[in-house]
């Protein structure tokens, strides 16, 4: 059985990591509170301007061109994989990095050459890495502090690179916040971008008054709603990373709390175990001397 002074010390040990976890869960759930507000202040303008050109694409008699709606054989590919920079948030990267891997598996036939990777969060950019695929640039920043503007450039370069036929399609693998204790991994094709109404939904019968023209509309529409769609992925990853740590901290915490409690009472025996030793000793020391 450990010493009195080893439960003890290792009482202490618990104690301060239960005040750690206790405050990281305080820190994230301010987090996740200021990332849902971003998303209910971004939300409905994406939602809107999506619908708008679906609307439109739905109810217009003119044919339509759609560069960036146009599927063809995938012999290049763009992966866009989104994780957080730290650790401590439960299975969150475990379950990015599983599932990027699973999108590689469908072009394990592609050489590593022709799949570019844009991992925005180190875990990922580690794990893509360890796969042999290095990513162009560093967008790990955008994690901590997203900017639109920033993003916008990410969607604009695989924009051109899908348009100008130098990849042929990209995917995009993120969490999709639910609630604070449940995240929901998304792997999408991000382009080419849908262009039809969903099966089961009604067609728009809205007539537009298209200024200056069609053509003006859909190459100036369709680009922002790829690149709202970038950053909306980015915001739900990050209210979902927030969610997930905030509940592995209140789990560690609670865990803590129930350590302490089992070393206590493992304390309070030993304690109790010497104090009769000491007492046995006593007695039989006095037994000794009549």
């Amino acid at each position: 059985m450990a010493s009195l002074k080893e439960v003890r010390g290792r009482i202490a040990s618990v104690t301060s990591t239960r005040k750690i976890t206790s405050a990281m869960k305080l820190v994230s759930a301010s987090k996740l509170r200021r990332a849902q507000e971003a998303i209910a202040n971004y939300l409905p303008y994406q939602k809107k301007l999506t619908a708008v050109l679906e609307d439109f694409l739905a109810s217009t008699t003119d044919e339509i061109s759609l560069p960036l709606a146009q599927t063809r054989e995938v012999k290049r590919v763009a992966i866009i994989a989104i994780s957080s920079n730290g650790s401590l948030c439960g299975a969150f990267n475990s379950n990015v990095i599983k599932k990027t891997e699973e999108v590689l598996a469908r072009y394990k036939h592609l050489p590593p050459k022709d799949i570019l990777v844009y991992p925005l969060g180190k875990k990922v950019a580690e794990a893509l890495k360890r796969n042999g695929l290095i990513a162009a640039h560093d967008f790990n920043e955008q994690v901590d502090k997203p900017d639109y503007n920033e993003v916008a450039k990410i969607a604009d370069e695989l924009i051109e690179l899908f348009v100008t036929k130098q990849i042929d399609a990209v995917e995009l693998v993120y969490n999709h916040f639910k609630n604070a204790a449940v995240q929901q991994i998304i792997a999408d094709k991000y382009l080419p971008m849908a262009a039809t109404i969903p099966e089961g939904e009604q067609k728009a019968q809205a007539n537009y008054i298209i200024e200056p023209n069609t053509d003006y509309l859909i190459a100036t529409l369709a680009p922002k709603v790829m690149r709202l769609r970038l950053y909306s992925a980015l915001l739900d990853s990050i209210a979902a990373e927030h969610g997930a740590r905030t509940t592995a901290m209140q789990i560690a915490t609670d865990n803590a709390g129930d350590l302490i409690q089992e070393l206590k009472l493992k304390y309070n025996k030993a304690r109790q175990e010497a104090i009769t030793n000491e007492i046995l000793d006593i007695v039989g020391g006095a037994e000794g001397l009549k």
